[in-house]
């Protein structure tokens, strides 16, 4: 279902030095520095799978995602989800796949929340009849029924969480892309989507990756773990896998050894 192979990606990041002098100075000669954010990242993600794409800040994980979303275009190497490659044939390619950026919004601010889930039924062109049952399906296992009027400002922050991924779901997509999508939530919200999660793996086939901090969501969630470091991949296979023989002290040592080992902070 999802086939990326040799995926690289370079930034080039402006340098701002220190005081007025030397920053009036750039702005005639500016300085750049090369980020190599994707080093041949290759992974396969079969139908059904949810997978935990985990790493440090700045590792490579989100702008794996906005390749596979075709929000980037790489530098070489190629991505290709359901016979699609993202960025090329990006309008079919959407219609497939839901995303959550845990620090982004997709909701308009300032309207109630289900003229957004209106609104994009209008976007993604979904029949009345399929809209209704899935905002139906949605509303009840999200538990988001009482906020439908209220504007996405005027939630709390879990329940804006489950209102996103309502929003990433009306169109009834097989995969899902979820990028910190429980970050600063509570314990109840984060165990509430989860669970939503767990249900819609089992229940639909959906296909998840899931990129996070939080080592319990990876724990509950995945049975498949890819680490990535420094752009390349360190790991990709079973979340037992990953712990094995690394002591008792569960997925955050194990990561936290593995980077020790291959020399990365």
């Amino acid at each position: 279902m999802i086939a990326v192979e040799n995926l690289r990606k370079t930034y080039r990041v402006k340098k701002r030095p220190a005081g007025l002098a030397a920053a009036a100075a750039a702005l005639a000669r500016p300085r750049y520095d090369t980020v190599e954010a994707l080093r041949g990242v290759s992974f396969h993600v079969s139908q059904g799978e949810i997978v935990g794409y985990i790493g440090l800040n700045g590792v490579g994980k989100s702008t794996t995602i906005k390749v596979m979303s075709g929000i980037l275009v790489p530098d070489s190497g190629s991505c290709v989800i359901k016979g699609r490659v993202p960025w090329k044939e990006r309008k079919a390619h959407v219609a497939g796949i839901g995303v959550v950026f845990g620090q982004r919004c997709q909701l308009w601010w300032d309207v109630p929340v289900i003229d957004s889930l209106d609104l994009l039924r209008d976007i993604y062109r979904v029949d009345e009849a399929a809209y209704r049952r899935n905002l139906d399906e949605l509303v009840s296992a999200l538990d988001i029924g009482g906020v439908l009027g209220q504007t996405a400002r005027s939630l709390s922050l879990g329940q804006r969480m489950r209102c996103e991924i309502a929003a990433s779901l009306v169109h009834a997509p097989d995969i899902l892309f979820l990028d910190e999508p429980t970050i600063g939530l509570d314990a109840v919200s984060k165990l509430a989507v989860r669970g939503f999660i767990a249900r819609a793996n089992r229940a639909r086939g959906l296909t998840v990756m899931l990129t996070t901090h939080d080592m319990h969501d990876i724990e509950a969630l995945a049975s498949r773990v890819i680490l990535i470091g420094k752009g390349e991949i360190l790991h990709d296979g079973s979340f037992g896998s990953l712990v094995a023989g690394r002591g008792d002290g569960g997925v955050e040592s194990a990561v936290a050894d593995l980077y020790g080992e291959m020399g990365i902070a």
